[in-house]
């Protein structure tokens, strides 16, 4: 197995650093996941939770993606993990997502919920990292992530994508919706040094669905604790996604080194607008999964095209779809290290 004697010369991490790479890097959110039969194979009907919380299970499925060619390994759990730890048990339900056996409701619920996690409430999550640490033996650097405080309070309250009701929620009960924010924002920067101190080269900063949010909603319930994190867990470089964002120029403002675009972004422009910045996308991951092939190569060509080889990390619009062919994947990974002039 060929090793790298010093991780911080891995291509992703010198892209992410903002240097001069002889190729631009390249991986997916989800490149884990139920579209990959090997992936279905490790998990062999287990339900989500117990294959998440089986590091050895987990492992495998982390490392999946390694066969296609990724330039990093993105560890395979779910953003309601810290919640979990925090004292709040999920529960995966099929059509709907992740659901809380008892919906923050109140102060009283939120009171049993702690900010001091301590990292044994999530040693599967731990034992993963070393497992795949191990198996890589530094082959490729290893991506954890957290989930934004406004997208995981949403699935905290039992909301989840339903923003009408998250609102609803926030009105009613202003005082326990801000301190949710504050209490997960305090605990993912804890969980992320963690996660970081023991050997996550990189991290990303989910808010799924901040991007629906008003500006001013966004401006209160989703920038703040952004900068907060990135703020409070900036040993290694920091990725911030937020789907289909509208809100680039604050998404920019955050303190997070690498900034992942969505399909309504022009890369080139923001490359442009902000060039101290590194940039990941945004080939869509609707395109993945219909193709053909041609199409798929010739979005990469673009991308990376607009990329221009600095500052850029290869990457979707979101997660790699369900239903995409194990062959569209490959298709994007090979297209991504053609030889260019």
């Amino acid at each position: 197995m060929k090793s790298v004697s010093n991780p911080q010369e891995h291509l992703l991490l010198r892209a992410a650093r903002g240097e001069k790479v002889e190729r631009t890097p390249v991986w997916a959110m989800r490149q884990a996941g139920r579209w990959d039969p090997e992936f279905n194979r490790v998990r062999a009907g287990l339900s989500f939770y117990e294959f998440s919380e089986n590091p050895e299970k987990a492992a495998e499925a982390s490392l999946c993606p390694r066969r296609f060619g990724v330039d990093g390994i993105i560890l395979f759990y779910d953003i309601t993990t810290l919640p979990v730890a925090m004292g709040l048990p999920f529960q995966l339900k099929p059509h709907v997502g992740p659901m809380p056996d008892h919906p923050v409701r109140s102060q009283a619920d939120l009171d049993k919920l702690t900010t001091q996690v301590d990292p044994s409430r999530y040693h599967y999550l731990l034992r993963l990292l070393e497992i795949v640490q191990r198996e890589l033996n530094g082959e490729l650097p290893i991506l954890a992530f957290a989930g934004a405080p406004f997208t995981v309070a949403a699935y905290c309250i039992g909301t989840g994508k339903n923003l009408d009701q998250t609102r609803t929620f926030a009105a009613e009960n202003p005082k326990v919706w801000r301190q949710l924010l504050e209490k997960i924002s305090r605990a993912t920067i804890d969980f992320l040094n963690e996660m970081t101190r023991r050997g996550a080269a990189l991290y990303q900063l989910f808010d799924s669905w901040a991007g629906e949010l008003t500006r001013q909603e966004y401006l209160d319930w989703a920038y703040p604790y952004h900068a907060e994190i990135l703020a409070g867990a900036k040993q290694t470089p920091r990725i911030l996604f937020v789907k289909e964002c509208p809100y680039l120029d604050l998404m920019c403002q955050s303190g997070a080194d690498i900034i992942s675009l969505g399909a309504c972004h022009d890369l080139a422009q923001a490359k442009r607008d902000y060039p101290h910045l590194v940039f990941q996308g945004n080939v869509d991951q609707q395109l993945l999964k219909t193709g053909p092939i041609e199409k798929i190569e010739a979005a990469v060509e673009e991308c990376l095209r607009a990329g221009q080889q600095e500052k850029h990390i290869l990457n979707l619009n979101h997660g790699v779809d369900k239903g995409t062919p194990p062959s569209h994947f490959e298709a994007f990974i090979r297209a991504s290290k053609k030889p260019r002039s």
